[in-house]
């Protein structure tokens, strides 16, 4: 039987994000920007969207004169990752 994938980390953009943030202790908007190859504007929903779902926490402040966003996945984000992969390898006959 195939579980169901989780919604919220079947983008493309998302899971890419959750991926990144999994093996770093946090990273800022300008690093996963470069990593991911997106545009600001649909980064910067796809951020809010895994902020909602309290996948990740997104911190914003000014250093110097200049914002900076930095986000680091949460619990609930790690949990979330894990059981969709699990499902995956599921859907591909691993595990």
């Amino acid at each position: 039987m195939y579980r169901k994938l989780n919604p919220i980390l079947h983008s493309q953009l998302r899971l890419a994000v959750i991926s990144l943030l999994i093996n770093v202790k946090d990273a800022d908007f300008t690093y996963i920007k470069e990593k991911t190859g997106a545009t600001s504007g649909n980064l910067s929903v796809q951020i809010d969207k895994l902020s909602e779902a309290d996948y990740i926490t997104v911190n914003k402040f000014f250093k110097g004169k200049k914002p900076k966003t930095v986000c680091k996945i949460t619990k609930n984000g790690i949990k979330a990752f894990e059981e969709y992969v699990n499902n995956l390898k599921n859907y591909i006959g691993i595990g």
